[in-house]
Parts: structure tokens; sequence; C-alpha cells
């Protein structure tokens, strides 16, 4: 019987670099860069607020790496979504290496220079393609109009009016 387990990463932080976009010999698109936490807490002894910061790397592969890629720079506050891989290799100087990452799934831009926010599934595709700026954060979306617009093919003729029997 398999135990089921679960493997999820969601953080919220500041970039500590540019993002280092490059692509696989295959063309897959692969982009890392870091992310720095903040953790702030008092003592229960009373002694003076500590703070700790987590710095992490970060991973995107595919599309969502090109939009990291294009997107983000270097202290733009970024929510990101994944999970925890580790890696081992051995370096050009013989020496056994291993990296904890975070190869994401989801990305949003919180806060830009600008004032901009974005999210990989503003699109509405709910894949990891960017879409235009995060209208509920940046401006009212507009109402729908009061009356629905009629089909071309229907004549006036078929329609009935009711406006006079809605009760408000």
């Amino acid at each position: 019987m398999s135990v089921r387990s679960l493997n999820k990463v969601m953080l919220i932080g500041n970039l500590t670099r540019d993002p280092n976009l490059r692509f696989t010999p295959n063309s897959t698109a692969v982009c890392s860069f870091g992310l720095a936490t903040n953790r702030t807490w008092t003592p229960s002894d009373g002694g003076e607020k500590q703070e700790r910061t987590e710095f992490h790397s970060v991973v995107a592969w595919g599309k969502l790496a090109e939009i990291c890629g294009n997107l983000l720079h270097k202290g733009d506050k970024t929510f990101v979504e994944g999970r925890l891989q580790t890696r081992e290799w051995k370096s050009e100087d013989g020496q056994n290496r291993k990296i904890t990452e975070i190869v994401i799934d989801d990305m949003m831009l919180l806060h830009t220079k600008g004032g901009s926010s974005y999210s990989s599934d503003d699109s509405g595709t709910g894949d990891d393609s960017m879409g235009a700026p995060d209208e509920a954060q940046s401006a009212p979306r507009a109402a729908a109009p009061k009356e629905s617009a009629r089909p071309s093919d229907t004549s006036t003729d078929d329609v009935e009016d009711v406006s006079d029997d809605i009760p408000f």
C-alpha cells in the first residue's frame, strides 16, 4: 500500500538578483533566481526583536521560465509556488556538490518599481503564460451592461418586452 505524501512550497519574498534565463540543448527554457524571505519575532523572555533572512534558490522551466526571465528584476516582491528538489553533481574540481532548489509551477509578481502586479495565470487559460497586468489590483473591472445584447438573427417581433415584470 502506498502512502501519499506532499512536497509543496509557497513563498513571498524579494528577488536577490536578476533572473538567469538560459536554454537547454533541446531549446527548453530554464530560469534561475534567488529569493529572500524574512522572519521577525520577539523572544519569550521579552528581549529585543529578532529578524532572520533565508535565501532560496528558485528554478522555473518552459514558458514560465521565459516569463520569469522577461518580467522579474532584482528587488521585485514575488510569490512563487512549487516543490523542493535536491540535485547532486560533481564540480569541475572533483568536489561532490548538492543543492536544494524550489522548482516552481506558478509565479505572481506582487509589486514592481512601477507598481504593476502580474500573475502567471492572469490570462485565464490556466497555463503558465503571463497575461496583462492584474486588473483586480490595478484597476476595477468594468461592470457588465445592464441590458443583454440581442443575437443578430433574432427579429424584434420574436422578443417579448418583460421589463415591467421585473420587481426592482
